[in-house]
């Protein structure tokens, strides 16, 4: 089943003629995923970035090492070169980015399991948000999903 977000979405992106990308930490594909599960997708998706190691935030996405190093993977100065680096490195005028901690494990008192930062990029600026998501791992990278879909939503003209 189609989530609603998605087709919403993707109305309001067919009608502006612009395409989206992902990139995707905690939730490993599952906005892009939610995405592709509507058909005629590839009209308005143009890609996701599943970038889940610190490795991966670098090489694919331009996330600075130094940047990680000094803010950690989950802040919200990654999430924000996440979003950015996805649009730069893809067709797409419009991004999402989350970065977060889904647990059980990896918490800690300053970023418990359920602390996720989400970054979207429309035209060349990127805006963050950080939410603290309740629940076990399949439920706070859900939420987290619903989220990103919601907040794009949010800022499309």
């Amino acid at each position: 089943m189609v989530n609603a977000s998605v087709q919403r979405l993707a109305e309001r992106l067919l009608d502006l003629k612009w395409m989206m990308a992902t990139a995707e930490s905690c939730t490993g594909g599952m906005i892009a995923a939610h995405c592709t599960d509507l058909s005629g997708s590839s009209a308005w998706f143009e890609r996701g970035f599943v970038t889940y190691s610190n490795e991966a935030k670098t090489e694919l996405l331009g996330v600075s090492a130094s940047l990680i190093a000094q803010d950690g993977a989950v802040s919200q100065s990654v999430a924000r070169a996440m979003a950015l680096g996805a649009c730069y490195r893809s067709k797409a005028h419009i991004s999402v980015a989350v970065t977060g901690i889904a647990g059980p494990a990896g918490g800690s008192a300053e970023k418990p399991v359920g602390t996720v930062w989400l970054a979207w990029c429309v035209g060349g600026l990127a805006q963050t948000e950080m939410r603290l998501f309740p629940g076990d791992r399949a439920q706070i990278r859900q939420a987290t999903t619903q989220a990103a879909l919601e907040g794009l939503l949010k800022r499309l003209p």
